[in-house]
């Protein structure tokens, strides 16, 4: 697995670990399924998203099945727990004249505008994960053929597009600003870096976009995957087969690019106009 679902499963147990102490569980190789429900409950009360809560029941799963295997339990209620329903809250997306504002925040007086409107650029064209483009390197950048390769969850390549205004912002940040930031670091392979030739992390591209949101006058609650989620729906909108868009996110279930028809409203109406005799 990725090391970022890693290190999410050991903070998931992690909680689990809090949990028990703090609830006086007096066994924990064998939790009722009552216990186990006021876990999930305690999970919604501290405000955990349904898709988070999942994952915490999947690492749960996981560790139970570890200790069968360790020959420590004979069995573990926790089987008998299903999964919250996902996607219960529909993905925030920004219209396209929102993300031309996000994109344009970036001002020449402001010291990292190549690498930010280049970084903005490339979240955008080609809908990709947070931790996919800041673990970008030089080597899968194909601006001539006007194309990248991200590497996703489970190290499975892909390749995907990019448009020209991408193609031109990289430009720009590669000739003209990227070597200031790599100065005195040889090798150095990422595509974007901080002060001292470093690769941005996570953090700081959260940072990074929550700074040009709000100079751009948006929902405080856009983030990194708001602008996946917004590719996502406009290349929909645009007429792309749900394949196609499959594809260009990575996504290894169809199931999960499906959540996006149901984002557009616009062709929601346009499909009930079509095709519903009285639409």
């Amino acid at each position: 697995m990725a090391a970022n679902t890693v290190l999410a499963y050991g903070r998931d147990l992690e909680r689990f670990e809090a949990w028990v102490e703090q609830s006086g569980l007096t066994d924990h190789l064998a939790p009722s399924l009552r216990e186990l429900g006021s876990y999930l409950g305690f999970l919604r009360d501290e405000g955990l998203a349904p898709p988070s809560i999942a994952r915490h029941l999947v690492a749960l799963k996981m560790f139970y099945r570890f200790l069968r295997l360790e020959e420590r339990v004979k069995q573990s209620a926790v089987e008998l727990l299903s999964s919250p329903n996902l996607w219960e809250r529909i993905p925030q997306v920004l219209n396209p004249e929102s993300v031309e504002k996000l994109l344009a925040a970036p001002q020449p007086d402001d010291r990292f505008c190549l690498r930010d409107r280049a970084l903005l650029e490339t979240l955008y064209a080609t809908g990709s994960r947070a931790s996919e483009v800041v673990h970008l390197k030089l080597q899968d950048l194909h601006l001539d053929s006007g194309f990248c390769k991200c590497l996703g969850k489970g190290n499975k390549q892909r390749v995907v597009p990019l448009g020209r205004p991408a193609i031109k912002a990289l430009r720009e940040y590669l000739a003209n600003f990227r070597s200031k930031l790599t100065r005195g670091v040889s090798d150095c392979p990422w595509v974007f870096v901080s002060r001292g030739g470093r690769a941005l992390t996570r953090e700081m591209l959260w940072i990074l976009i929550k700074k040009y949101v709000r100079r751009a006058g948006l929902n405080a609650k856009v983030s990194p995957h708001t602008l996946r989620h917004s590719f996502a729906t406009h290349v929909l909108a645009g007429g792309a087969d749900l394949r196609t868009v499959q594809e260009l996110l990575g996504h290894a279930n169809i199931r999960t690019t499906q959540h996006y028809t149901h984002v557009d409203r616009d062709r929601l109406k346009a499909i009930h106009r079509q095709y519903h005799p009285r639409g």
